[in-house]
């Protein structure tokens, strides 16, 4: 056990804090793990635009967008994208893990959020209060934090989990294909610390 600081956050002071306050500002990269994807709207201004139209944005500046999911992503999010072409040819990158539970949003390599909301008008996005899940999760700037989220995220999304995985039978898209390796350990066990960084200012 050791101190850490973080803010916890319920509400609607996550869509505030992660999308607004962090995840639309991103300078270099945001790597988003959700199980459920739905289209989502968004305070740009004096209008509501779709989450995509953030994206699209970040990616015309260069940010790398990255977004794990468990489930196939709902229609309407997936005919918004599909029209978005900067994004299909890779300004946001998509993997699918039907093992995938944990909610975090980790941007710039230096800030996260962890937490209970997917990326959903009901979760993250800018749903009214009486009609919004009830969520709560929390966000920080901790090293160690940081460090095992990514280590977790980059194994499931280079395919290192994928390689002993006992539900490819069932996973829409493995990662790997089939006899691709046998891993001897699991990524988890060889975590990697030491990449995060302080926000720059």
């Amino acid at each position: 056990m050791r101190p850490l600081q973080a803010e916890l956050l319920q509400g609607r002071a996550l869509y505030r804090e992660v999308v607004l306050g962090k995840l639309a500002q991103a300078r270099e990269s945001v790597w988003i793990a959700t199980a459920n994807v739905k289209a989502m709207f968004v305070e740009q201004g004096e209008k509501f635009v779709p989450v995509l139209e953030v994206f699209d944005r970040l990616a015309a500046r260069g940010v790398a967008l990255r977004l794990l999911h468990a489930e196939l992503p709902s229609r309407p999010f997936r005919e918004a994208f599909d029209a978005r072409s900067r994004l299909v040819r890779g300004g946001l990158e998509l993997k699918v893990c039907p093992r995938v539970h944990f909610k975090a949003v980790v941007v710039d390599g230096a800030w996260a959020y962890l937490g209970s909301a997917n990326l959903t008008g009901a979760g993250l996005g800018a749903k009214g209060e009486d009609t919004r899940n009830f969520e709560l999760g929390f966000v920080t700037e901790d090293f160690d934090v940081i460090d095992r989220v990514t280590a977790l995220y980059e194994a499931v999304w280079g395919g290192a989990e994928c390689r002993g995985c006992r539900l490819r039978s069932v996973c829409p898209d493995p990662i790997l294909p089939p006899g691709a390796g046998t891993a001897k350990k699991r990524a988890s066990d060889g975590i990697r610390l030491g990449h995060a960084r302080r926000l720059r200012r």
